[in-house]
């Protein structure tokens, strides 16, 4: 039997902790467990997932703290616990291998490797007897014809390093020209028109496909495309996948209709869906939206932040139940004994609004909450106002939301990621130029004065990571992106122009240690970082759009800030890089067809300086317009788009397009109908 002993106990990340009493020595991933396996010639176990992952948590419950599992991989492996959160250098690498080995990757990765890290062999989740097996046979394997494992990890090695392998695009490109409408049809063959979203099982929400989707509707005025995003807004707020009592949103739902969720609750996923909705209000003042921001801002505020204002990584899917039993779901489903009990003489009222019936029904004798009717419908139904509807809501919640809070409680993983808070930052600000509650920009800055102090390095470096007060990966292009997006935002509100040369001083980090001069494309690693079997370039748009698509966007609006031709030319240049993939997947590149749109339609800079600027900004940031970029000043300022513009006791809005300006204007309404005349060239 190994000698060496599970290592986890120092580690910070929740999901490592999760796994410290196995018997299974796990390692955590570090140059000392490389020379490991190295000096012994033993093969690696490597096994990734994260804290609020449900599968991740059933194998360690029938594998990694059996002892015989255990037996058989500290006797022949050395096993690595990774949290695809604090290594997504490492995740993609090996999600690239398993996907090309077996056509399909997620979460529990549990792959085997040579000893210098090249994979060999891997899957998801595996049956304790499954897992025991394969591990037996590989390791025969190694042991018997070591040259074929050799053989495959080569070809396997190339797999990979292909799989991201954007080339350099030196055709002549009329951005103007692209057929985006021919791609809408194409894309709009998925769409159901019943639920909302795409049709298929199970369904994933996809944030950044309806924040283009939703742009290019209303500069197009395209009413059928506008109807379906709403459609597929208001099924995700009626959905079990929003949690009608708590707030927030789960990772994605299993079936069609957006009703029973992986009950997980994602710091990222909540961050963009406040921004998507809180932009989807400003442009349709539908309150079921402005419910759904309020909501989930005080779920993230009551359950995510940290009291220094850093926000927190997830919530679990699972929870135990009254016999102790670690579940999914526990926490938020309830028995139609237990909601007539609860609800009493509203039950008949209650039991219409969130389906306690078949439409309603899960496993068991377990209900989750779903709507299929408006406000309006209810009211109508059981001949009560609206008001009064809505007084009744506000009841039941609060007496089901105490109730569940005296249930156990899902575990929180209270690491804090820069990327993610950049995004929830985001969120707080798209937030407060549609609602203008002063909290939601109090938590935005108080949230930004956190990474500036806590996660930004003088140099412009940034750190991946947050626990028990240190910091310690480098930053991931993911970091930078998300961070300076945020900043940039937080400028437009704020009119504080240290966020934007903040944001300057990354970017040109980023430059310097992430930039491939061949490709014209940000590596995800910084040069800095330990080498892994390839460097990756993130460029496709999933779940939360690619750190190469965001930072292209940056570099537009940064090109525009500070007139750079060098941040303009990189910019157009990424997107030249992806439009062929582009025209192809439109969903996994929806955040480049928003840059797209930049250069399609007109695309202004909205400066307003004066004395009043910050009250007229304000107003102007009420309305969906996500064709501008925001500048201003109550003062004088050197910043190129405000220079010599201040007139002492005027307040005065140009709106100019690649610095050429309409007449300025002091009344906000002509300065918005400018804007809006002509949405398209």
């Amino acid at each position: 039997m190994s000698k060496h002993k599970n290592e986890l106990h120092s580690e910070t990340s929740p999901y490592l902790l999760q796994h410290a009493d196995n018997p299974v020595h796990w390692k955590a991933w570090n140059k000392n467990t490389l020379a490991l396996a190295k000096a012994e010639n033993k093969l690696l176990i490597v096994s990734i997932g994260y804290a609020a992952c449900h599968w991740c948590h059933v194998m360690e419950h029938e594998s990694f703290e059996d002892q015989e599992v255990a037996n058989v991989m500290n006797q022949d492996y050395i096993s690595v616990k990774v949290d695809r959160e604090e290594r997504p250098d490492i995740d993609q690498i090996y999600i690239n291998a398993v996907q090309l080995m077996t056509g399909r990757a997620g979460w529990p990765l549990n792959v085997v490797t040579l000893p210098d890290g090249r994979p060999v062999w891997g899957g998801t989740y595996f049956k304790k007897e499954h897992w025991i097996e394969a591990l037996q046979q590989i390791q025969l394997v190694y042991n018997e014809s070591p040259n074929k494992l050799e053989e495959y990890a080569k070809k396997l090695e190339n797999g990979v390093k292909n799989m991201d392998g954007i080339q350099l695009n030196t055709e002549e490109s009329d951005f103007s020209d692209f057929d985006t409408a021919s791609l809408l049809v194409k894309w709009s063959r998925n769409f159901d028109h019943q639920f909302g979203g795409y049709k298929q099982a199970p369904k994933f929400m996809m944030p950044n496909n309806y924040h283009f989707l939703l742009r290019y509707a209303i500069q197009n005025k395209d009413d059928s495309l506008l109807d379906y995003v709403e459609k597929t807004l208001t099924k995700m707020a009626y959905g079990g996948i929003y949690d009608a009592i708590g707030g927030g949103f789960s990772r994605y739902s299993v079936d069609a209709k957006w009703h029973v969720p992986h009950f997980e609750k994602m710091l990222y996923d909540n961050a963009q869906l406040v921004s998507l909705y809180s932009k989807a209000y400003a442009q349709t003042q539908n309150p079921v939206y402005t419910e759904v921001v309020e909501e989930t801002l005080q779920f993230v505020s009551e359950t995510l932040t940290s009291g220094e204002g850093a926000f927190y990584s997830s919530l679990d899917a699972d929870s135990r139940t009254d016999t102790g039993e670690l579940k999914e779901g526990a926490f938020y489903v309830y028995t139609k004994n237990e909601l007539q009990d609860l609800i009493k003489d509203d039950f008949e009222i209650f039991k219409s609004y969130y389906n306690v019936n078949d439409f309603g029904k899960w496993e068991g004798e377990n209900y989750v909450l779903i709507r299929d009717k408006s406000n309006a419908q209810i009211s109508e139904e059981f001949s009560i106002s609206e008001e009064t509807l809505q007084r009744k809501k506000k009841e039941w919640k609060n007496i089901l939301f105490d109730y569940r809070n005296k249930r156990s409680k899902p575990r929180l993983d209270d690491k804090i990621l820069t990327s993610w808070n950049g995004l929830m930052l985001k969120g707080y600000v798209d937030a407060y130029k549609a609602f203008q509650k002063k909290e939601y920009l109090d938590a935005a800055l108080k949230n930004a004065h956190f990474i500036k102090e806590k996660q930004l390095q003088n140099d412009g470096a940034i750190y991946h990571n947050h626990k028990d007060g240190k910091s310690t990966i480098n930053g991931y292009l993911e970091d930078y992106a998300a961070a300076i997006e945020a900043f940039i935002a937080l400028y437009q509100v704020t009119l504080d122009e240290s966020w934007l040369h903040i944001s300057k001083k990354m970017t040109d980090y980023v430059f310097q240690y992430f930039f491939d001069e061949q490709k014209h494309m940000f590596y995800f690693t910084s040069s800095k970082d330990d080498k892994l079997i390839t460097r990756l370039f993130e460029y496709r748009d999933n779940v939360i759009p690619a750190s190469n698509s965001i930072m292209a966007k940056n570099l537009f609006k940064l090109s525009l800030y500070y007139n750079d031709q060098k941040y303009a030319a990189t910019s157009k240049q990424m997107l030249k890089n992806v439009l062929t993939e582009l025209s192809s997947y439109p969903i996994g590149f929806s955040n480049w067809l928003d840059l797209l749109s930049n250069y399609q339609s007109n695309f202004y800079e909205v400066v307003v300086v004066g004395n009043q600027a910050s009250e007229k900004i304000n107003t102007i940031n009420k309305h969906y317009l996500p064709n501008i970029l925001i500048a201003g000043s109550t003062k004088k300022t050197d910043l190129f788009l405000c220079k010599d513009r201040f007139v002492k006791n005027e307040t005065f809005i140009y709106v100019c397009i690649d610095n050429t300006c309409n007449v300025p204007v002091s009344e906000i309404n002509k300065a918005i109908k400018s804007i809006k005349i002509k949405w398209t060239n």
